[in-house]
């Protein structure tokens, strides 16, 4: 499996424990930078390349890290076919792939441990997607990716 893996510069040190891991359990890891804690880089770019990896199929999963996850989420989110989740400990990184389907997950440096974020790695990727009642909502969601921005509906769905 083909993994790619970004962040800015507060999540540095973690991804580097991202990267090894993922390499000591045999994957495939492309590492789309940054690289020095000490230079501040924005994280839409390193979101969004994550993201275009994953949707142009040059990469099955991606992985984005920033301080808190929820940044490099919102940019990996804007790229068409991207389903990033910010992923916090084992049943929220189990439940991303198993519901959601999410295809990026997302961590904070600054709100995680090392074990922490890896265990909740590993969960995302153990887990499998499931159908059934998932299906439909995720129908929803892709047909957002063509929505236009039209007024709030709220009658219930």
């Amino acid at each position: 499996m083909r993994i790619v893996v970004g962040s800015d510069h507060a999540a540095v040190h973690l991804k580097a424990v991202v990267v090894a891991h993922l390499e000591g359990r045999g994957y495939e890891v492309r590492d789309l930078g940054t690289t020095d804690p000490s230079v501040s880089v924005d994280y839409p770019d390193y979101g969004a390349a994550v993201g275009r990896a994953v949707a142009t199929g040059s990469a099955d999963l991606g992985v984005a890290l920033c301080g808190s996850g929820i940044g490099i989420s919102i940019a990996a989110n804007k790229i068409n076919g991207v389903r990033a989740a910010v992923i916090s400990d084992a049943t929220t990184g189990r439940l991303a792939r198993e519901h959601n389907h999410a295809n990026v997950v997302c961590l904070g440096a600054r709100v995680l441990g090392e074990a922490t974020a890896l265990d909740a790695l590993d969960s995302f990727l153990a887990a499998r997607p499931q159908e059934g009642r998932h299906l439909a909502r995720l129908a929803k969601l892709a047909a957002l990716d063509d929505a236009a921005i039209l007024p709030i509906d709220t009658k219930e769905a």
